[in-house]
């Protein structure tokens, strides 16, 4: 399930990452979310798209398990087979997100922010030596610069940038700074928001972010 892009002979791999606990029936994020993808599908049909859903997936939390681990590692001494099982699978995310070319990340608005779990995931993924390296004299450089990302948020308010009520915002924010310290250049957002705020116009609001992640997505 390999295939081209719009402009580019070279194969594509996809990772649709998603953080919402239901499915399109029930949720304005995953139901833009789909719509993206079915419309990158058409665009680019041989691509291929790998979904993680990450709350069916094993996500490890940065636990006293995983710093022990690591510890042990670094001084060369043998772990607990639950250390080196989360170890193991914090490796096996990491590689996973480095071997995709584009990102699509999709959540919903939990208190101003997204779900842990996706919080959980972004901890896997910011390895130095891996998908970041520490420069002397320059710090930290992110190794990603030719990677795409895109990010499909919703929310009851209208929390987007420029919005009365952005600077409350910590989802897109967050994820835009953890792209831009892992070197991909942008982030493109696709908010779906105002529905709590303005309920008789949530199918409308819907419709319009289902749109625009279309159009997006030809080009991505």
């Amino acid at each position: 399930m390999f295939g081209t892009t719009p402009g580019n002979d070279r194969q594509e791999r996809v990772l649709y990452i998603t953080a919402h606990p239901t499915n399109l029936d029930s949720s304005y994020s995953m139901s833009v979310g789909s719509a993206f993808i079915d419309a990158y599908s058409k665009a680019n049909p041989k691509d291929e798209i790998v979904h993680l859903d990450l709350y069916q997936s094993d996500i490890p939390e940065i636990d006293a398990n995983v710093v022990e681990g690591w510890k042990k590692a670094g001084e060369g001494k043998a772990l607990s087979v639950i250390e080196q099982t989360k170890l193991n699978r914090l490796n096996e995310l990491v590689d996973q997100f480095l071997a995709a070319d584009k990102y699509i990340f999709v959540n919903p608005i939990w208190n101003f922010s997204f779900p842990p779990v996706l919080k959980a995931y972004i901890d896997s993924i910011c390895v130095a030596g891996k998908t970041f390296k520490y420069v002397p004299g320059k710090g930290p450089v992110g190794l990603l610069e030719h990677k795409k990302a895109v990010h499909i948020q919703s929310s009851g308010s209208v929390l987007s940038p420029g919005s009365d009520f952005a600077a409350f915002e910590m989802g897109h924010r967050h994820l835009n700074v953890i792209m831009k310290f892992l070197g991909v250049p942008s982030l493109e957002g696709i908010f779906v928001e105002g529905m709590g705020a303005a309920s008789d116009q949530a199918h409308t609001i819907k419709e319009k972010a289902i749109r625009r992640a279309r159009e997006i997505a030809k080009t991505f």
